[in-house]
């Protein structure tokens, strides 16, 4: 059919993937205020609950026979909370158009709907590149990639050394159908979020997928997959902004096209301790 006969509609729209980073009922997300945005620039605390709790013996139970001497008594242990932090990662979308085909609200609107339907995958991304694949230490078994029952259960050991609470997962889409074969996750009725038996929580990302590399951003070799653990997520996002705000500057008097930009900064953070393995997707 001939171009000039076709009917302009509106773009077919879209949802973010309902257990990504941004979707995941496990993950806090906070919206940062306008007028109190000090957090984007980055934030640091004292790490909670990767120092161990420990037994103390029960002293009667050793005491030596006779007049023997005891020994010095028994210390206890001290901890010393570890530093931790989390940079900013800013994520922006950027429509360019004819000043005359398109007017500075549709352009806006338009910039808009697809920093909402894309920022969750690029935020994984984000996320995977620069924190996961860059602190994780790697379980694999010498002999190499696992399957994904074994490499799950990997990744929950290696938590449970290091903290004590629920994790979380880091699953890339194109590995999430290989949860189901082993029932490895199921979704809580109640809270709708993915749970391992061993009830830590998991995060599926399609921004993880693109990424797949391992640990040092290493690409994954053909017919493998890596997977990540953390502690649990806190996730600070910050306002959109909408750049220009108004219609007359969006448009080059040069070129006469009209261009609007939005973006939004986040800040995610996590705690303890991250673990990857490699994995079996194809044989």
């Amino acid at each position: 059919m001939p171009e000039g006969l076709r009917v302009y509609v509106e773009a077919i729209p879209g949802t973010p993937l309902p257990h990504g980073i941004l979707g995941a009922p496990c993950t806090t997300v906070r919206d940062v205020a306008e007028d109190d945005i000090h957090e984007l620039n980055g934030v640091e605390w004292k790490a909670l609950g990767c120092c161990p709790v420990l037994d103390w013996p029960d002293p009667c139970e050793d005491e030596p026979p006779g007049d023997e001497s005891p020994g010095p008594p028994p210390q206890k242990e001290f901890c010393r909370p570890a530093t931790e932090h989390a940079s900013p990662i800013t994520l922006y979308a950027g429509t360019e158009c004819s000043a005359m085909g398109w007017t500075y609200a549709e352009a806006r609107a338009h910039v808009e709907a697809t920093i909402a339907l894309g920022e969750q995958h690029a935020l994984e991304t984000a996320f995977w590149r620069n924190t996961l694949a860059m602190v994780a230490a790697d379980v694999t078994p010498a002999a190499g990639p696992v399957p994904i029952a074994q490499g799950v259960a990997a990744l929950e050991g290696c938590l449970a050394q290091h903290y004590a609470g629920v994790g979380t997962l880091h699953i890339p889409v194109g590995a999430a159908a290989l949860l189901g074969c082993c029932n490895l996750v199921r979704e809580d009725p109640e809270t709708g979020a993915l749970r391992t038996l061993a009830g830590n929580c998991a995060v599926i990302g399609s921004g993880y997928s693109a990424v797949n590399t391992g640990p040092g951003n290493i690409p994954a070799e053909p017919g493998t997959a890596w997977l990540y653990i953390t502690g649990p997520l806190v996730i600070r996002r910050g306002p959109l902004d909408v750049i220009p705000d108004r219609p007359g500057p969006s448009v080059s008097i040069r070129t006469n096209d009209r261009k609007v930009l939005a973006e939004r900064t986040y800040v995610v953070g996590t705690t303890c301790t991250v673990c990857a393995v490699q994995i079996e997707v194809s044989s």
